[in-house]
């Protein structure tokens, strides 16, 4: 391909640019993504099977450079160039695949990558970045390493002209933009709608043709006792008791006699009427049912096909994994293998977008917090290299299990509740009593955090709370498992559908509700005399497990209605079970099972405590949709009372910060006074100092709670008056928190060895994350 010629632009030809570029980037994203996929592949790839795959990634080279070249973005153009000469240099044997030359292989990519995410105006005009890199490939031509024989007949080079043609056949398809994909579902997914209200109108009707039959025999009984009156009606009547009782008493009875007639020829051809209405309402009611299982089958083969569109493979959430640990694992000194397994499972499309997130930063808690440098992996007698797995397999029919676990240290488990008694989730007191399966999931409490250091991407305790939060918005659960040294699994159940799903419908307080059964595990009726006591809170048995019985109304803060319950001589229960925690809901009425459509309640009701959305059913009456995530937390306040307002650990935070000094020492005037602005706002004593030696004196001299302290000071910077403080046994204690603009691996290791309790770089500074580090720590 050759570049567009330079004739003046006119309104046709920038609508043809634009709608190519629009492509290009399609394609582009694909050309980058087998790019880099192939060189983490060729990384490990046996000597044999090197070349092919060097093959393999310098025809997406030379295919992007076309591309770009095609639509007039010239620096993408001109990186790829010199990285078809690099790549060409690997398959004629002139270079090696050092590390270093796999590093800026990389980097290339990542060059490419950001120049995608370009607008086409800045890509118009040289971009530096892109001259750069080109160079830096360019100059690794000409270092070639020693050693290695040349081949005896130069390597041809593919003609820059020269299109790839693709070695098979590849079945034909069409770009679609995803609006209009989702455009097309949501209009499909509403057929479900009137096919409900459908199996509604044949269900009135099928009650409608009972009625009539219910009817028809009513009326049949009656027939014996109508022929009875009728042959005494036409029996012949002597005639003087005629004449004796009057001219006008004869014709009054034969007037009587007439009209009864009448009545039973009419009854009489009632029935033929009757016969002829069945005979009507039978074509209806098979009729109808005819439709309602035609428009079934095509709605259902209609959603169907687009769910087909909808799906994609787990593999291709997982395509840039790779990278990102290898890239993560470097940083910090370590090295990782990852290993993926069920990517051929395909998934909703929504849901993958959803979860690439939450994927991302399970990943980087298993590389910064699970697995260890390989110096102390080998003191441990572990593989110096750690192990990351991502296993996806298929529950069943409509779930599917995301598995993320690591060898590496585990969870400290006296951490954590350490940690959720500071910050009072739990009692202090009782902390300890809370068993290991209870205490690893105060992980996903917000603002709960075990890291010893807080940076840029770790260490605030939002992560594991927001990933939750994700998953149970998917309608998904999340678990935890974790052993002291031998590594933590998350395990994550998500639905392989959003849209329609099944659901249970209940009766509470008059109120119809709608439970998702991919979380419920039972329906249960028991006696009375099945319900226990235990710990002042009923509970029945499921499977010989003590599971806790709450009425659906009482968590839905409904008017109570239990009386006409409390006559019966059974309950209706709901066992409801979401990552590992099971409640029993007891209900009025079950109606079974339905398919419904979830639709959300609107922009003035985005967020709905206990509700998930809304359904219509067939008979047009709106349900709520129970939030099951919510259901249970609200359950749970019910049941349990809050450990932390009985032991008066719930303060206001306001007279928290007014108890506190704070010293905050930084040689910037700027700097100082912008800290100390911040924390003041926030109600705590700020002191000032301008160097380290300054803040040693004022700490000595005074008393404090928290220091606040910049890195590089005149005199004596940060880290020397950390470990200063935590050389003075007075001083050992008290919380440090740097702040400061050394951004690197190297500084941050060394603020965690000196013993800072927090690690703030200014280029992410934000006041939130100095105010919620003070709060962890005072």
């Amino acid at each position: 391909m050759t570049a567009m010629s330079g004739h003046p632009p006119d309104k046709k030809s920038d609508g043809l640019l634009e709608r190519l570029r629009v492509t290009f980037q399609a394609e582009a994203d694909e050309h980058l993504k087998s790019m880099s996929s192939g060189l983490l592949t060729l990384e490990h790839a046996p000597s044999g099977e090197s070349k092919s795959l060097i093959e393999a990634i310098f025809r997406s080279a030379h295919s992007l450079k076309g591309a770009a070249q095609a639509v007039n973005l010239e620096p993408i153009g001109v990186v790829c160039q010199s990285l078809e000469s690099v790549l060409a240099a690997l398959k004629a044997g002139r270079i090696e695949l050092a590390p270093p030359l796999v590093n800026l292989l990389h980097e290339s990519f990542d060059t490419i990558g950001h120049l995608l995410s370009m607008d086409a105006v800045s890509l118009g005009r040289p971009q530096p970045l892109a001259v750069t890199t080109a160079r830096r490939l360019d100059d690794a031509l000409k270092e070639p390493p020693a050693n290695v024989e040349q081949p005896d007949e130069p390597a041809t080079e593919m003609p820059a002209d020269m299109p790839y043609v693709a070695p098979s056949v590849a079945p034909e398809t069409v770009r679609v933009s995803i609006a209009k994909l989702d455009t097309v579902m949501r209009h499909v997914e509403e057929l479900l709608a009137p096919r409900l209200a459908a199996s509604q109108r044949l269900l009135e009707l099928r009650e409608a043709v009972a009625m009539l039959a219910t009817w028809k025999k009513q009326r049949a009984r009656l027939q014996p006792a109508l022929r009875v009156i009728e042959h005494s009606l036409l029996a012949p009547t002597p005639g003087a008791a005629g004449e004796r009782d009057g001219r006008g008493a004869l014709n009054g009875a034969a007037n009587r006699k007439q009209e009864l007639l009448k009545l039973l020829e009419y009854l009489d051809g009632e029935q033929v009427q009757m016969k002829v209405l069945e005979d009507h309402l039978a074509h209806l009611s098979r009729s109808a049912e005819h439709d309602q299982r035609v428009l079934t089958g095509m709605s259902d083969n209609l959603l169907r096909d687009c769910k087909d569109m909808q799906l994609l493979p787990f593999s291709s959430l997982l395509e840039g994994f790779p990278r990102l640990v290898r890239g993560l694992a470097r940083e910090q000194g370590k090295t990782v293998e990852l290993l993926m397994q069920g990517g051929d499972i395909d998934i909703d499309r929504r849901i993958l977008d959803a979860m690439k997130d939450p994927l991302i930063h399970l990943l980087r808690n298993s590389i910064d917090h699970g697995i260890s440098t390989p110096t102390v992996r080998s003191a441990k007698g572990k593989p110096p290299q750690g192990r990351i797995t991502v296993a996806i397999s298929q529950k069943d029919s409509g779930k599917v299990e995301v598995v993320v676990a690591d060898d590496g240290v585990g969870i400290d488990v006296a951490a954590v509740r350490a940690a959720a008694g500071k910050l009072g989730v739990i009692s202090l007191q009782d902390g300890g009593g809370a068993d290991e399966q209870d205490a690893l999931a105060l992980v996903f409490k917000s603002g709960l955090s075990t890291s010893p250091i807080i940076t840029d991407v770790s260490g605030r305790g939002l992560g594991l709370a927001i990933v939750r939060e994700k998953v149970e918005k998917l309608g998904g659960s999340i678990a935890i498992e974790s052993h002291r040294d031998a590594g933590t699994a998350f395990r994550i159940v998500l639905p392989l559908m959003l849209a329609n799903f099944h659901g249970l419908i209940v009766r509470e307080g008059g109120q119809l509700f709608v439970i998702p059964t991919i979380h419920v595990e039972r329906v249960v009726r028991l006696p009375h005399s099945d319900i226990r006591t235990v710990e002042n809170r009923e509970t029945i048995s499921v499977n010989g497990q003590a599971v806790s019985l709450v009425a659906l109304g009482e968590v839905l803060e409904m008017l109570p209605s239990r009386a006409g319950q409390a006559q019966r001589d059974s309950i209706l229960a709901v066992v409801v079970d979401m990552a590992h925690v099971k409640m029993a809901f007891r209900v009025d009425e079950i109606l079974g099972g339905h398919e419904v459509l979830v639709k959300p309640l609107g922009r003035q009701l985005v967020r709905v405590r206990n509700i998930a959305g809304a359904s219509v059913l067939g008979t047009g009456q709106v349900v709520p949709v129970l939030n099951i995530s919510d259901l249970l937390k609200s359950a749970m306040k019910q049941v349990f009372k809050p450990r932390a307002a009985s032991t008066g650990l719930a303060h206001d935070k306001g007279d928290i910060a007014e108890k506190c000094s704070i010293l905050v020492v930084e040689d910037s005037i700027t700097s100082r006074s912008l800290l100390k602005g911040i924390l003041e706002t926030a109600g705590y004593q700020v002191s000032t100092a301008v160097d380290g030696v300054d803040g040693f004196t004022t700490l000595k001299t005074g008393k404090f709670d928290l220091v606040i302290s910049d890195v590089e000071m005149p005199r004596m910077d940060g880290f020397d008056l950390t470990a200063k403080l935590r050389a003075d046994k007075q001083l050992a204690d008290l919380p440090v928190v740097l702040v400061t603009a050394l951004g690197s691996r190297e500084h941050r290791e060394r603020g965690i060895d000196v013993g800072a309790n927090a690690y703030i770089v200014k280029s992410n500074f934000d006041q939130s994350n100095l105010l919620d580090a003070v709060r962890r720590l005072v």
